[in-house]
């Protein structure tokens, strides 16, 4: 383990692999941005909910404004609704790293198309720290294409593939999705996918945690989806 910024909060390197998919402790996480590109943009929100196997703790969620200390354009206040006068007197992003971490503990981190996320956390981690996270991730985008692969004939699966957005596949799930794009309120829905993956990961043999990483990596699948430079929205 290492200390990242000096103080209390710490992230171990790796995770126990031999962990039950059911029992394994998870931060659902979303962030909204200033745009796509990782050299010029920012995050300007960072949204979080624990969840232990398929338990999601309401009551354990984690939001924060980030003063990205740039100009946010009109494109991308029309999909968060995020003024710069909503950030103008929030902490810097080196705070809202430090309580994220400290809410995330020894967590596995789970995002849709996380990958976009990931490269501006470890971009902001790296500049901070000099190291990128260390926390383990999975990608809900992985694992949704990984059982549509091997589930063909399940309920869900079964009707022609209409979109690989969050949104998308959240409403073919049955899951509620209203209003406009909130970084809480994506973390909550992509953790409502994962709670419904990990029931059809079990019966297709997905058990423990060295099997969910290895099919859920961002690296394998939703990195491949990634959205152009330009659109703002990864949903």
């Amino acid at each position: 383990m290492f200390d990242l910024f000096g103080g209390k909060t710490k992230i171990p390197f790796s995770v126990d692999r031999t962990t039950p998919i059911t029992a394994a402790r998870y931060v659902v996480f979303d962030t909204e941005l200033t745009g796509l590109d990782e050299k010029k943009d920012a995050i300007v929100s960072l949204g979080a909910v624990r969840m232990t196997g398929g338990t999601i703790h309401l009551g354990e969620t984690f939001y924060r404004l980030v003063n990205p200390g740039k100009r946010i354009a009109a494109s991308s206040i029309v999909i968060h609704e995020i003024t710069p006068a909503d950030v103008q007197e929030q902490p810097g992003i080196e705070t809202a790293l430090r309580d994220f971490l400290g809410f995330c503990g020894q967590s596995v981190l789970v995002g849709h198309f996380v990958s976009i996320d990931r490269g501006f956390l470890d971009r902001d981690m790296r500049q901070i720290s000099g190291k990128p996270c260390a926390l383990p991730v999975i990608d809900t985008f992985s694992i949704y294409t990984w059982l549509r692969h091997r589930l063909q004939n399940a309920e869900h699966f079964m009707a022609p593939e209409t979109g690989v957005k969050l949104y998308d596949i959240a409403k073919c799930f049955s899951i509620a999705v209203e209003g406009g794009h909130n970084a809480l309120q994506d973390a909550f829905i992509t953790a409502q996918l994962l709670q419904r993956f990990l029931p059809l990961l079990g019966a297709a043999g997905v058990m423990d945690m060295a099997d969910l990483l290895r099919i859920g990596t961002p690296f394998e699948g939703g990195d491949h989806h990634r959205p152009p430079a330009g659109e703002f929205s990864n949903f």
